[in-house]
């Protein structure tokens, strides 16, 4: 079982997701992505590497320890009403913290993380998780063990698209701001390597749930997504 995942994200009317480049310039004030945030009323909310780096207040744990651990789940809490997980596969996020916005943070690693590396995030009292890559595997532990059923991936596009040609998607949350970006170089919803380029989604089918149009001339669009 994995939870229904809806990728939630705000972009420019070209598809770019960095507002500090948006013309006009504020077009993405008054914080309307938190509000539909909410409204979705997720269990957790994911991110990749270079996004929940954004969140961290560490800059790295001790580079050894005499401490030995199983390379099993360990939680500090299981009853939160929302977590924030963090793609983090190779252990590079030095947390000094516990929380998101008062989420517990999860982090999902590989095995070949350092006993230091899992010292420092059980010091933090940052839950972790180990899915080798896998991210169908990460998300079937995330419904066993935190009972996650509704999961909203917001990002970057590395980490959304990662999600898009799994066929992890079933559904896009996808606020439209009346802005441009409008040159090279800017991230956009939906992103792969130069490995990956090349790899279609399998996506056979969009249909549109709904079209809302928001304060401001901002529009949130929802479709729902058959994967092969």
């Amino acid at each position: 079982m994995k939870p229904h995942v809806i990728c939630h994200m705000s972009a420019s009317v070209d598809g770019r997701t960095l507002p500090s480049r948006w013309r006009p310039v504020g077009a993405s004030a008054g914080g309307l992505y938190e509000r539909l945030h909410q409204e979705l009323a997720g269990d957790a909310w994911l991110v990749g590497c270079v996004t929940g780096q954004e969140f961290a207040k560490g800059k790295a744990y001790p580079a050894h320890t005499d401490q030995t651990f199983p390379r099993e789940p360990w939680f500090t809490q299981r009853d939160a009403e929302a977590y924030g997980v963090v793609l983090d596969a190779h252990g590079k996020i030095a947390w000094a913290r516990a929380d998101i916005g008062g989420d517990p943070i999860v982090v999902v690693l590989t095995e070949r993380v350092s006993d230091a590396h899992l010292a420092g995030l059980r010091a933090d009292g940052v839950s972790y998780i180990f899915a080798e890559l896998d991210i169908r595997l990460a998300l079937e532990i995330l419904n066993r063990e935190l009972e996650i059923k509704r999961l909203l991936v917001e990002g970057g596009g590395g980490a959304n698209g990662a999600f898009l040609r799994a066929g992890l998607v079933d559904e896009i949350s996808l606020i439209v701001y009346p802005a441009v970006d409008g040159a090279k170089g800017a991230p956009s919803v939906f992103d792969s390597s130069e490995a990956e380029a090349a790899q279609p989604a399998p996506v056979q089918s969009m249909m549109l749930e709904s079209c809302r149009k928001l304060d401001g001339g901002a529009v949130w669009l929802r479709y729902r997504l058959q994967n092969r």
